[in-house]
């Protein structure tokens, strides 16, 4: 029977098994609450990888996930990864962040930069380890790698989670998209530097000179093009601006976000771009998950990349609430707004995801790094909502503060 099917078919029965495991599990076992259904699909793509399916089931792993297939499902994964991306990039609100510059700043700086010096400590630790380096870093690129993986806002999920706790709209989620939001940038800005290749610098910084230059035409065609328009306009600017950074060294994806951040947001319907976002959620990043899943290795042994994970994630959690409570003193907050601020901040899934995939493709971080970063994203994530919850339940005058 294997014999007889096309690879066709092969794919086919691979995007059954990447919709329905997930989605299943998430009906039948009613996880919304802990786990929404984009994390259950992160865990059914490290399930359905070599490590777990691949270990349990070897024959029929290599037959569903042959290289023909993985081929054709990553094409899928980079352009729906892009997107995501893009979306991030737009939904960035530097206006507000720069008209709350003071507060947005000493928040997000303490937010991003305890986690990033506890993360680094970790990472100088596993220096000390072989197997954790990938071949193709320097020490200082691991190691600030790594920091940052354990600093990440996910601003996409960040979102998507204040919606079922239904603050977004009001204005404590406003302000907490605010410090995200330039957090965002200097995750992004961190990457490029990690990535610069001093081989290659000169095109690197051709391509941004030149990405400058010809965003400043970008933008004023954007401004006169109706908005039916500006969609199809804007997926064309993504592949331009993926190319050209990703042939210039950067990584496609640092091309997806610049892409995306050199957009205004009021552009675009808001109640349009959220639908794009879930649609993109909906019907192609589960492919993305499940090429994630595919990376994972725990070759070194389980035990060992679960301990690793543990104390990157204590690093994470603990670097996110001490940044957001000195910051809480700094401004004078009230008593516990800092706890709920920080556990909302604490979020990575996607955007910590899509990090440690760009670490891995430049070699900078080994597979059994990349699977303890992934564990560690998943577990910060799942925490975030039952920690929160009962903290706004207690503290509902905090909703409505604006400052």
């Amino acid at each position: 029977m294997h014999q007889a099917m096309s690879t066709t078919e092969i794919f086919l029965l691979a995007m059954l098994l990447i919709f329905s495991v997930p989605y299943l599990v998430w009906r039948v076992c009613k996880t919304d609450y802990y786990a929404p259904l984009v994390v259950v699909q992160i865990i059914a793509g490290i399930l359905l990888g070599p490590g777990v399916l691949g270990a349990a089931f070897p024959e029929y792993y290599q037959f569903v996930f042959n290289p023909a297939v993985i081929q054709s499902l990553n094409g899928i994964a980079w352009w729906a990864v892009m997107i995501f991306v893009m979306i991030a990039g737009i939904e960035l609100d530097l206006v507000q962040a720069w008209e709350h510059r003071f507060e947005s700043g000493v928040t997000a700086g303490l937010a991003l930069g305890m986690p990033l010096i506890f993360g680094s400590a970790v990472a100088l630790g596993m220096l000390g380890f072989v197997g954790w380096m990938g071949p193709g870093a320097q020490s200082w690129q691991f190691v600030l790698g790594v920091g940052m993986a354990c600093a990440v806002t996910a601003l996409p999920i960040l979102i998507l989670l204040m919606e079922k706790l239904e603050i977004l709209r009001q204005p404590i989620g406003q302000r907490i998209l605010r410090y995200a939001s330039v957090d965002d940038i200097a995750i992004w800005g961190v990457l490029a530097l990690i990535m610069l290749d001093w081989d290659r610098v000169t095109r690197q910084i051709g391509f941004l000179l030149v990405f400058a230059v010809v965003t400043i035409f970008y933008r004023r065609v954007m401004a006169w093009l109706q908005e039916r328009d500006r969609w199809y306009v804007g997926l064309i600017w993504l592949a331009v601006c993926s190319f050209g950074a990703d042939w210039a060294g950067l990584h496609f994806m640092v091309g997806a976000f610049l892409a995306g951040a050199v957009m205004d947001a009021h552009w675009f319907n808001q109640e349009k771009m959220d639908l794009m976002r879930h649609h993109v959620l909906l019907a192609i990043m589960p492919v993305f998950f499940l090429s994630t899943g595919l990376r994972t290795n725990w070759a070194m042994g389980g035990s060992v990349v679960f301990i690793v994970a543990a104390v990157l994630l204590v690093a994470s959690v603990s670097g996110k609430l001490i940044g957001v409570q000195l910051a809480g003193k700094i401004l004078k907050w009230e008593k516990g707004e800092a706890s709920i601020i920080g556990w909302l901040l604490q979020t990575k899934a996607l955007i910590m995801i899509i990090f440690v995939n760009i670490l891995l493709d430049k070699k900078i971080i080994t597979s059994e790094t990349f699977t303890a970063l992934l564990l560690m994203a998943i577990a910060s994530t799942m925490l975030t909502v039952p920690v929160v919850a009962p903290k706004l339940q207690r503290m509902k005058e905090i909703i409505f503060r604006s400052k």
